[in-house]
């Protein structure tokens, strides 16, 4: 795994639209989309760290542009095998 991104949103249907833009804009893949609590939403997506940066960027902006709540956005280079595991812990949104 070259790099993790993770973007935290408010709504399920934003959340869902910038997943679709970030899936779009770069070779990316999602780990999964957890529901927090409160509807934030966590996307987590992998790739090589060029398309985790671009992806995540994009979703981003297309948040802001849409004046959507976005909470985080995160990009971890290189993470440690180990960090697969906490990713995709607890309930997923088909869960």
């Amino acid at each position: 795994m070259g790099a993790v991104g993770l973007m935290e949103a408010k709504g399920l249907p934003e959340a869902l639209e910038a997943l679709d833009a970030m899936c779009k804009s770069a070779s990316v893949a999602l780990i999964e989309a957890k529901r927090i609590g409160g509807g934030v939403i966590t996307l987590i997506v992998e790739g090589d760290v060029a398309a985790v940066t671009a992806a995540i960027e994009t979703g981003s902006k297309m948040m802001r542009d849409h004046r959507m709540e976005i909470i985080c956005a995160y990009v971890i280079p290189n993470p440690h095998p180990e960090l697969a595991r906490y990713l995709t812990a607890g309930a997923s949104i088909n869960g």
